[in-house]
């Protein structure tokens, strides 16, 4: 794409788009550049310093017309750059590229007196889908074993709480007996893990690490269910708030599942949502009626 050439006049209502447009890219290309300064990894750095030359292109070209030097927005460059930090580069990115998805349509408003916007964002959707693609990240490779220990966490302890609850009625018994149960079942479900990642070849996948990332997946479920009733007296509240717990769990990391990996989201939270709750209240009927039937008091 040429340039270079002297930029014609536009109206004053797609200069105001560009000046946005100008700030957006500016802003982009801190954020990457700041990424690519802190990673470890050759390969990410080098994806990350590409893209942070496409946006800086792109800022100069939109600045051509504006004539304006447009300061990058500090707040969006701490979020992104601490979103990466804690959540890793792959959710972080792909959140920033749906970002751009949604302004696509502002792109569009203006193809037709500058067409040569269409062609930048073409590039932004598709030459940068593809190079977020050769981001490499370990943990997303055990995706999958991630699933297993945080699912079979929800719905095993949801129910086993909830059962306890009522059987028991004792905040202090109910965490008692379910961090017993909890931590029992995180090295079972590690186990199970590695032995059924050994046995099918591992796929890319080295057993030990596919084990151990179920485990901490069940046993940081473990402890995020359990917590309020160690914190609260009353057994039934502390049930509400640990199903509450439960379907933020649900709701956060399918939400992290659907950016990462391009995946519906809300289907998958309703069916999780659904499976969890539902063995909560079966458990919690299970409970109740053992009570009746053996007359036990606490």
């Amino acid at each position: 794409m040429d340039r270079m050439h002297t930029p014609v006049p536009v109206s004053e209502e797609t200069l105001k788009k560009l000046l946005i447009f100008q700030r957006t890219e500016i802003t982009e290309y801190h954020i990457y550049s700041l990424l690519a300064a802190k990673v470890k990894d050759e390969e990410n750095r080098r994806v990350l310093e590409r893209i942070a030359r496409e946006e800086l292109a792109h800022s100069e070209f939109y600045r051509r017309y504006t004539q304006k030097n447009i300061k990058p927005q500090r707040r969006k460059v701490f979020f992104y750059y601490w979103a990466a930090r804690i959540f890793g580069l792959t959710f972080t990115l792909k959140l920033m590229e749906k970002g751009e998805e949604r302004a696509q349509s502002a792109y569009m408003e203006i193809f037709e007196e500058l067409p040569e916007v269409r062609k930048i964002a073409e590039e932004e959707k598709h030459h940068e889908y593809q190079l977020l693609n050769l981001i490499t990240e370990e943990h997303l490779d055990y995706v999958g074993s991630i699933v297993l220990g945080l699912n079979d966490a929800l719905v095993e302890l949801t129910g086993t709480l909830a059962g306890l609850t009522f059987a028991l009625q004792n905040t202090r018994l109910i965490a008692l007996a379910g961090l017993i149960t909890g931590i029992a079942a995180s090295f079972s479900m590690g186990a199970s893990e590695y032995l059924s990642t050994k046995a099918e070849g591992g796929g890319g996948q080295e057993p030990f690490k596919s084990a151990v990332y179920t485990w901490i997946a069940y046993l940081i479920t473990v402890a995020a269910l359990i917590l309020p009733y160690l914190l609260l007296k009353n057994y039934l509240f502390s049930l509400g708030i640990t199903l509450l717990v439960g379907i933020l769990i649900i709701l956060v990391f399918n939400f992290y599942i659907s950016v990462v990996k391009d995946l519906p989201f809300r289907r998958r939270f309703w069916e999780m949502t659904a499976i969890s709750l539902g063995v909560a209240a079966l458990s919690f009927s299970i409970g109740y009626v053992i009570r009746l039937l053996l007359g036990v008091e606490i």
